[in-house]
């Protein structure tokens, strides 16, 4: 199996190689050469399996000679050992036809957790492979910060930091991050929204002396072991509605594009899917580009929902190189135009594509605040911000095939959101109750890539 860049620049690098990069050298993301698909009978085998040994069919093509079949099967053994629910991600019932997948029974309470588990022993295991050590570098709108932290922290061979937008997270997201007292994982609380974070991130990875110095590695959701990791869910959502016998439809709140990308690749993989719809906060860009056709950024404004207050949608780079027939010239100057000018504008062929793949929706503060208080009253289910964004939006896209709507965090994780739209303050579980008396460990710095390269050059391991 083989990964080239969505800039057509860069190495052709195998799984391993492509997972430790993270971001291609000519600025682009990895994506597989081609990719594999399972046939009808493969996904009915899923029926009654373990998330496990789903988790092993689904990703055991895309990894190569990686790792062999006994390490691999090893490796998610351990990633999902630490979740909450035997079922790992299970599905509940809204109303006909329409079910909720609940992504936060990790140890951070997030989607995030599928991947970050794996990746980290992923990591580990090729780390001690190879003797090498890295610097870990991750831009965060909240989860993907406590998640990377979570799975990387006290590793004697990997240094972390952790780049998030400061007083635009969560209080317990921010505690998740700034509370481990591992001397190897470092929280940055930048002076900037989360695009700024994620511009910062991509400068190191543009600044070669800098990235060969320190051993850089991303797991941002522009790693593709990321999104590889998140593709299981979709199958063994769908399998246990029935799939391959019926297809079924999900509805992805997202900001970055990284889940409902992983969703794409589940139906080129030969998942049965109906429709992928993309559910936006009043961050609204992505909605707004597959119904106008103009990617046009015009600022972020702080929501209830701030994993998804994002303005630059890294992942949906990804998505761009299949619109335009993998053409990474074109991908690449589209990407200059956003960095450079603010707006860029996908032809024709390109939209059409997409919006042959994606349907999309957003949903106001006062549509959210609604919904969740709507939930409580009609089902009982206490619904985290974002996850109120997808079951909004999923409900106007209804229909006679099932539709999934993706929970991607515990409601606890915003309980100030929670509690003024439903009166219910959600608690935290019991193995993280005293999160709020825990000492916190933090540093503040300005948007800027000097301080932050020369930071991460004085506090890494030596």
């Amino acid at each position: 199996m083989r990964y080239i860049s969505t800039r057509g620049q860069a190495p052709v690098l195998s799984f391993e190689e492509a997972m430790m990069t993270g971001l291609a050298r000519d600025g682009g993301l990895y994506v597989p050469e081609t990719v594999p698909t399972l046939t009808a009978d493969q996904i009915a085998d899923m029926a009654g399996q373990s998330y496990e040994d789903i988790a092993f069919t689904v990703m055991r093509p895309f990894i190569g000679d990686t790792f062999t079949d006994d390490e691999f099967r090893a490796l998610i053994k351990a990633a999902y050992a630490g979740f909450g629910h035997d079922a790992r991600a299970p599905l509940v019932q809204l109303a006909p036809n329409h079910f909720l997948l609940e992504l936060f029974h990790g140890p951070t309470l997030a989607f995030k957790d599928f991947a970050m588990q794996l990746i980290g022993q992923m990591f580990q295991a090729s780390l001690k492979r190879s003797g090498k050590r890295i610097t870990i570098v991750g831009a965060t709108s909240g989860d993907t910060g406590s998640a990377a932290i979570e799975a990387f922290r006290g590793l004697s061979n990997v240094d972390v930091f952790i780049l998030f937008p400061h007083g635009r997270v969560s209080e317990v997201q921010r505690r998740q991050m700034t509370t481990p007292a591992e001397s190897n994982v470092h929280a940055l609380a930048v002076d900037g929204d989360f695009d700024d974070c994620q511009a910062r991130l991509k400068d190191m990875f543009n600044d070669f002396t800098f990235r060969d110095e320190v051993g850089l590695a991303g797991v941002n959701s522009i790693n593709w072991g990321r999104v590889l990791a998140q593709v299981v869910y979709y199958f063994s959502s769908a399998v246990s509605l029935g799939a391959p016998h019926r297809k079924v439809s999900f509805t992805v709140p997202t900001g970055n594009f990284g889940d409902i990308f992983a969703g794409y690749i589940a139906k080129r993989m030969g998942l049965p899917v109906d429709r992928l719809v993309v559910a936006t906060n009043q961050n609204d860009i992505l909605d707004r580009t597959l119904k106008t056709g103009l990617q046009k950024k015009e600022g972020v404004t702080p929501s209830i929902s701030p994993s998804m207050d994002i303005q630059v949608s890294s992942n949906f780079e990804r998505a761009l190189f299949d619109a335009y027939s993998r053409d990474g010239a074109v991908v690449g100057q589209l990407m200059d135009d956003l960095k450079d000018k603010g707006e860029f504008t996908v032809s024709q062929g390109a939209i059409d594509w997409l919006r042959d793949q994606f349907d999309s929706g957003r949903a106001s503060e006062s549509e959210t605040l609604s919904t969740i208080a709507d939930q409580v009253t009609r089902t009982g289910e206490v619904l985290c911000p974002h996850s109120a964004v997808g079951v909004k939006v999923a409900e106007h896209h209804l229909g006679p095939v099932p539709m999934v709507t993706l929970a991607t965090a515990h409601p606890a994780k915003f309980p100030d959101a929670v509690e003024k739209a439903s009166g219910i303050r959600p608690p935290l579980p019991q193995r993280m109750a005293d999160l709020y008396d825990r000492p916190e460990r933090v540093t503040r710095v300005a948007n800027d890539l000097a301080a932050l390269e020369s930071l991460i050059r004085d506090r890494r391991a030596k």
